[in-house]
């Protein structure tokens, strides 16, 4: 069973997610079109800054009352997500270049669906214990 700590937790954490979210969509459509960057160059700078943003909401809101761990959790909590963006990717490798699945939307069910699932899960979990961890947590999401 979930507790209630645990679901505002879940809320937090998403809601901090779709706003890192939006901001990172919102400034690669912009670094792509009017600013005219590449898209290599515009997907690093939009997922940089949704990645501060989504840490600034989970450390300023979901984890408030938790002390990040290390003297570099922003770091930490880059390479976490870091390692979602490969798990996303990999999802997307094995269905199109592995399964033969080549249309545009097989690519986005495997980078955009079961690849974001899977690196949310991954995020989530990181975030938690490697970045913002507590003790004595009770409930399901303990593992």
């Amino acid at each position: 069973m979930v507790s209630l700590g645990d679901r505002r937790e879940l809320l937090g954490f998403a809601l901090a997610g779709l706003l890192a979210y939006a901001v990172d969509l919102g400034l690669f459509t912009l670094l792509r079109g009017p600013a005219g960057l590449g898209p290599l160059t515009a997907k690093a700078l939009s997922f940089v800054a949704g990645c501060t943003v989504a840490y600034a909401g989970n450390a300023l809101g979901t984890y408030r009352h938790t002390r990040p761990r290390g003297a570099r959790p922003y770091a930490v909590f880059f390479a976490v997500n870091l390692a979602g963006a490969a798990v996303q990717l990999l999802c997307l490798t094995v269905s199109h270049y592995g399964l033969g699945l080549t249309s545009q939307r097989a690519d986005t069910v495997a980078g955009a669906g079961i690849g974001m699932a899977l690196a949310t899960i991954l995020r989530f979990w990181g975030t938690r214990t490697l970045v913002f961890p507590t003790g004595g947590r009770v409930g399901s999401w303990t593992g």
